[in-house]
């Protein structure tokens, strides 16, 4: 449609049929002036004519669209009004400009115009609800009462053409809902298995006479605890015992770091040790059979941390309380016998053995592997130790097995595991238990038999679907495990003499030449290995350091700082030789200073920071490091950092021994 030629004309063919006229009285004028004269003043009058009419229909149109403006406006602030709920509007800075009597009824005799809302809904971010997603809301508390605040920006116009945004904010009423569900949360079910760690130990370790003093002490206590929560027990096992509680209870226990755990620890009754108790909690669980495997799962957790510790699993979070007091030994062999069997079979009934430790192998890791080989090749099957980067320390033991023939060809890299193994080879772990941790944690998923042998406590990550796990703690070393395994796997297995060194020399450096984590089993299973052939002398060489490494000790340890009371922590200089070995070494020659307890050594690895963590008992460094995402047991830790420098890694350190040491108190 073509632009109208005179504006203000609203009837598009006007302007046309008057130019038609016009000319028209042109032509006549021509010819005859008198009627060429009454026809120009017709036109005048036409066009006066057409102007009135349009101007009368745009000042209509006008007024028809102003009163239909005014009846939108009525019937939006009609609906503001009228909203049956606390309503405001506020200014970006807070001021409010606006609010209906049901806002002004919750705060009564207080005129809110002009006044900031910051000083009635605390800890409200305008600015940060403008950021926030359209369907977001937010939960406010006001005179005792909870309310879900929804928002709506709006831009106007302001002065000089500028734009402000103003909020309008609707507030709803909760409370009952939130008491709702805050009720259904803390009448929730909880289940707790309670299982005492040492029961066999304690027993054979009291008179008989008071055993049943003992007892009676035991479950007298759990009941008071049972009681005080109103929770429902029942034991259904000699040292077992089964808890239903509230969810709300279980906040109390977890508050207050489960005090059972002391309590039952404190019993002395003519008992000669200490009793401990591991309980296994599940929590969140839609049905009560999920909450029943949440509660074993957790409990097997606590066992395999070492006992005297409660572990609350809620989904795929876990939590841990206790656990800093050393591991029970436990005397009777009849594990490692049922292990020794059960891994002769799995054996037998598979073509080959592939044996793997953790990254950078050390002397337990490379002992224990010597042992499962011996044990394969004695049922006459093909084995292989996986190793592509062992420790600086375990280098002369591995010279001297080159020197056998038979060993030439027993180490493999991961690489070419993965090109050999397949589903019927058996995987053997040994010294480690987390995937992350271990040599080539793609093995895992390439075959469907894994054994997990390792004497670290348990961590929230481990192997899954295992077919056989041999996870204890209380022992000594990998090696010591291995050592029993090997007993009890055939009487006729011999072991060479430089597979009893490796087995002595891995249960020798756990525990720092028979110093710590040294039970009665730990000495059976080295006077084994003596006479099996091993050579204390042998093993003392596989010890020895060269001049450097012994200078970058010292200088490790001399640079020691002191970040709490008994609490040493070093750097290891940035590209240093041999730099996990003379960390682990520097961290346990801090301990031998008068004065320190608990060691921690630094040390750059590639992006990252390794850490070793030491201690003589008084602190576990296992939770410390735990809390860094690394693990061990309570005198000997390690971690490992991600991308970040020494002193980042530092005050890492230093807020998780202050986080375990305000958890301790």
């Amino acid at each position: 449609m073509k632009k109208p030629a005179v504006k203000g004309l609203n009837v598009p063919e006007n302007p046309i049929y008057l130019a038609v006229i016009l000319v028209l009285s042109l032509i006549v004028w021509y010819f005859n002036w008198a009627i060429g004269l009454a026809a120009f003043l017709l036109f005048v009058y036409l066009v006066y004519y057409n102007w009135k009419v349009t101007r009368i229909r745009r000042i209509e149109w006008t007024r028809y669209l102003e009163n239909l403006s005014e009846n939108i406006d009525w019937s939006t602030k009609n609906a503001v009004f009228s909203v049956p709920m606390p309503f405001v509007v506020v200014e970006l800075d807070g001021t409010i400009n606006w609010y209906n009597s049901r806002f002004g009824q919750l705060f009564e005799g207080e005129s809110l115009f002009g006044k900031n809302i910051k000083n009635y809904i605390p800890n409200l971010d305008l600015y940060g609800l403008l950021k926030a997603k359209e369907e977001d809301c937010k939960q406010v508390e006001l005179n005792g009462r909870k309310y879900r605040l929804f928002y709506t920006p709006l831009g106007i116009n302001g002065n000089k053409d500028s734009r402000r945004v103003i909020i309008f904010m609707y507030l709803q009423d909760i409370t009952e809902e939130a008491l709702l569900k805050a009720k259904y949360h803390d009448e929730r079910l909880v289940v707790m298995l309670v299982q005492i760690d040492n029961y066999d130990e304690v027993v054979s370790n009291t008179d008989e006479a008071k055993r049943p003093v003992v007892l009676a002490e035991i479950e007298a206590a759990l009941s008071q605890w049972a009681i005080s929560l109103n929770a429902g027990w029942k034991k259904y096992d000699r040292d077992k015992f089964v808890v239903f509680a509230e969810a709300k209870a279980l906040k109390a226990l977890e508050d207050n770091k489960f005090p059972i755990l002391d309590a039952v620890r404190s019993i002395s009754a003519g008992n000669r040790i200490p009793v401990t108790l591991s309980i296994g909690v599940g929590a969140d669980g839609k049905t009560p059979l999920e909450l029943s495997h949440y509660a074993q799962s957790a409990l097997d957790l606590a066992l395999g941390r070492g006992g005297d510790q409660a572990v609350v699993k809620r989904g795929t979070k876990l939590f841990f309380y206790g656990g800093k007091s050393k591991e029970v030994e436990k005397r009777t062999k009849v594990k490692s016998r049922v292990i020794a069997n059960a891994l002769k079979e799995l054996m037998s009934q598979s073509w080959g053995v592939f044996i793997m430790g953790h990254e950078a192998a050390d002397l337990d890791c490379l002992g224990a592997a010597l042992g499962i080989y011996r044990c394969a090749r004695h049922v006459g099957k093909q084995a292989y130790i996986v190793m592509s980067r062992p420790n600086p320390s375990i280098r002369p033991l591995i010279s001297r097995l080159l020197e056998d023939e038979e060993y030439r060809d027993a180490f493999i890299t991961a690489d070419e595991a993965l090109t050999r193994v397949d589903r019927q080879a058996v995987l053997v772990v040994v010294d480690v238990h987390r995937p992350t941790f271990m040599e080539e944690q793609r093995l895992l998923g390439t075959v469907d038999k894994v054994v997990v042998i390792d004497h670290h406590r348990r961590s929230a990550e481990a192997v899954e679907n295992a077919t056989l796990v041999y996870l204890e703690p209380y022992a000594s070393s990998t090696s010591e495990l291995v050592t029993e395994i090997v007993q009890y796997f055939d009487e006729k297995v011999e072991l060479k003499p430089v597979e009893a060194d490796a087995l002595l020399a891995g249960i020798t450096v756990d525990t720092k030449n028979f110093i710590f984590k040294t039970g009665v089993r730990t000495f059976e299973a080295a006077s084994y290995l003596r006479r099996a052939g091993a050579d204390p002398a042998a093993v003392r060489h596989l010890f020895q350091d060269d001049l450097e490494t012994f200078l970058s000790r010292a200088e490790v340890v001399k640079n020691a700082q002191i970040i709490a009371p008994g609490v040493a922590l070093a750097y290891c200089p940035p590209n240093i030789k041999n730099g996990s070995l003379i960390a682990a070494q520097a961290a346990d020659s801090l301990l031998t200073i008068k004065g320190i307890h608990t060691s921690f050594v630094l040390y750059p690895s590639g992006d990252g920071v390794m850490i070793s963590g030491r201690s003589l008992g008084n602190i576990n460094v296992q939770m410390v490091l735990e809390k860094l995402g690394g693990g061990g047991h309570l005198t000997v830790a390690g971690a490992q950092l991600g991308r970040m420098s020494l002193d980042e890694a530092r005050q890492k350190v230093i807020k998780a021994l202050k986080d375990y040491l305000e958890e301790g108190k």
